[in-house]
């Protein structure tokens, strides 16, 4: 995984007041919570007293209490009490758990995933902004989260693997595509069309508004697909381990605002998005090796530029 990174990591909806949400991120077990005045807080899973799981925990006072010897640990992963000294007893401060930096932001739930201190600023998807109603979905694959983010970079598999969705109309000859990277943002610009034996063009050859699509990732984790300015598909591709990723898969719209009818419609096209997604769910999880990197021996061609692109950033950023 990428180090130094704000990762979308949980959908806001997953951490709720005066429980506490324990799931596993980056190899690591983690415990989430919120607060009193609905901050929330992370911090390792595992009592360093003696073992114990904080997951099984509860909240008292704003802060995790083991389950085992009723430890309070707070949001900066600092004993504040340890039952069998007394209240009035002063804590050594080497009684703490390792805790994380975590900002909410669009309804979802950042980590800062690293050694050094956190930037401030999250970078977030053009466009998208709190005008839109959405309704999100929720999987989890068996592949490393590269991988995942590879698939939705891949702008030449939807007549084979969608035929029957999103890939309808034979479309399978690529031109370009236009492949902008600046800093974290990669920007891909999507133009295919049928193959009547015309030679596709280079990406030097075509104009970003000939293009019918544009796809943009941020990096590290989360994508978009931006279909209209009323309309947007996104996803959060979060790892879970070096094997496994969760993803979050959201619609986006405001062409429609009246509540009730805005909630059906984000409805029916999420029913929609799960076929697309148990679609590309197979083929995905069959490639190996189940991650992404600029060392696999994969034969690739004109229309995998956003993917060539993305490894070699994986390749430089890796290295920090």
């Amino acid at each position: 995984m990428l180090k130094n990174k704000w990762y979308i990591v949980l959908s806001s909806e997953e951490v709720k007041k005066n429980r506490i949400t324990k799931v596993r991120r980056f190899g690591i077990d983690i415990v989430f919570w919120r607060d009193s005045k609905n901050e929330v807080h992370a911090i390792d899973a595992k009592c360093p007293h003696r073992g114990a799981d904080l997951g099984l925990g509860k909240i008292v006072n704003d802060c995790v209490q083991c389950p085992y010897h009723g430890f309070l640990y707070d949001g900066n992963g600092i004993a504040v009490l340890i039952p069998s000294l007394g209240k009035s007893a002063k804590i050594n401060p080497n009684y703490r758990v390792r805790s994380f930096k975590v900002k909410e932001f669009m309804n979802f739930i950042f980590m800062w995933y690293g050694d050094k201190e956190p930037e401030e600023e999250i970078k977030w998807l053009e466009g998208i902004d709190n005008s839109y109603s959405f309704s999100t979905i929720k999987e989890t694959w068996e592949v490393n989260y590269t991988r995942a983010i590879e698939n939705q970079l891949d702008v030449s598999h939807l007549p084979f693997v969608h035929r029957t969705t999103i890939g309808r109309g034979n479309r399978t000859l690529v031109n370009g595509p236009i492949v902008e990277l600046e800093g974290d943002v990669l920007n891909v610009w999507v133009f295919n069309e049928v193959d009547r034996g015309q030679l596709p063009k280079k990406q030097n050859e075509i104009k970003k508004d000939e293009c019918t699509g544009r796809l943009q990732l941020i990096l590290p984790n989360y994508w978009q697909n931006i279909i209209s300015d009323k309309l947007r598909v996104m996803a959060a591709f979060v790892p879970e381990d070096e094997n496994r990723t969760i993803l979050y898969v959201r619609l986006y719209q405001k062409f429609i605002k009246i509540p009730l009818i805005s909630s059906l419609i984000n409805y029916i096209f999420m029913i929609f998005n799960r076929v697309v997604l148990k679609q590309d769910r197979g083929v995905v999880t069959s490639q190996i090796p189940k991650y992404s990197d600029i060392s696999n021996k994969e034969l690739l061609v004109q229309a995998d530029a956003p993917i060539l692109l993305y490894r070699k950033y994986l390749h430089e950023n890796s290295k920090e």
